[in-house]
């Protein structure tokens, strides 16, 4: 079930003229949606890219926690020009209001009500995620409507388990201790207001030293845009992830990103994806880039989608 909303032209003359300035900025959607989940929760989805092309192949982008559509900006900006890009606001985040449900099941009912929701029958399409947007791709891995539609999937700075007992966030030891203070401080530590000794934070926690202060900024503006009871609720979840099974059960073509410098999902998490998927396609790390690789890094990973584009969506349709 969705709602269909059509972007204005005043909107998207000023979110053009935003972006020639901060390429950063969120970008005006063709049009808006309202998805209605399994369980009645309802998801703000954007949709961009040329809007008299249906057959235009899709690229489906699933943020990560605390972030929203806007993570993707620069893909969007990039990849909207030839391609349809469906972005998403998972539950609690965003534009999509929080739910009681808050788990990794409600997360691949949600990643199949959009893929439904957006994409004709049997429509193929690229499936990016990045963190807990990874970990929902893994978690609808078995699920008929997510593979009715996945022709290959990128995994961005992502893990499938032991996400706090691996953080580097807390700069102790790997043990009990440095677990349970990353797990206090990664949940309930305030964020409020942006400011120059919260972005220094963010940045240290999320990001790599080389980050500028555009990227800083956009991310900073996101995360702290997301409310502290969501925060909260998803971060119990990462504490208790457990997606093993669900890695073993994605069976396209798929490529896996990590950045060196990752705190909070470390290049052990990739290299173990890489080794457990039954399709890896590559394993790229990325010198000196932190969690927050589409933000850091967005010609790398926008070259990695238009990659598996070219070479699992455009052949499957051609085939």
């Amino acid at each position: 079930m969705s709602r269909t909303t059509p972007a204005t032209a005043t909107a998207t003359a000023t979110a053009t003229a935003t972006a020639t300035t901060d390429p950063y900025a969120p970008v005006e959607p063709g049009r808006t949606l309202t998805v209605t989940s399994a369980d009645g929760a309802a998801l703000h989805v954007e949709v961009h890219g040329p809007a008299g092309n249906p057959a235009a192949p899709a690229v489906v982008l699933a943020h990560g926690w605390t972030c929203s559509t806007a993570f993707w900006a620069a893909q969007i900006r990039e990849l909207s020009a030839e391609h349809r890009v469906i972005a998403y606001d998972q539950r609690g985040h965003g534009r999509s209001p929080a739910s009681e449900a808050c788990g990794t099941e409600a997360l691949a009912d949600d990643l199949e009500a959009v893929l439904a929701a957006t994409l004709a029958p049997g429509e193929p399409a690229v499936i990016a995620g990045h963190s807990m947007g990874g970990m929902t791709i893994m978690a609808a891995a078995s699920r008929p409507g997510f593979r009715e539609h996945a022709a290959a999937v990128l995994l961005c700075s992502t893990g499938s388990s032991a996400l706090v007992a691996e953080s580097l966030v807390v700069p102790l030891r790997p043990g009990r201790l440095r677990t349970w203070l990353t797990g206090r401080i990664l949940g309930s530590a305030p964020l409020g207001p942006v400011t120059r000794l919260g972005s220094r934070i963010l940045k240290y926690a999320t990001m790599g030293p080389g980050s500028s202060p555009a990227m800083v900024a956009a991310c900073a503006r996101i995360v702290h845009a997301c409310p502290r009871r969501a925060r909260y609720a998803w971060s119990r979840v990462l504490d208790a992830l457990d997606l093993d099974h669900g890695v073993g059960a994605l069976r396209v073509p798929t490529a896996v990103i990590v950045g060196t410098a990752d705190r909070m999902t470390p290049p052990v998490h990739a290299r173990r994806l890489a080794a457990a998927l039954p399709d890896c396609v590559s394993l790229t790390e990325l010198p000196g880039v932190g969690h927050m690789s589409p933000v850091e890094a967005p010609d790398l990973v926008t070259t990695k989608i238009r990659e598996l584009v070219a070479g699992h969506v455009e052949l499957k349709e051609g085939a």
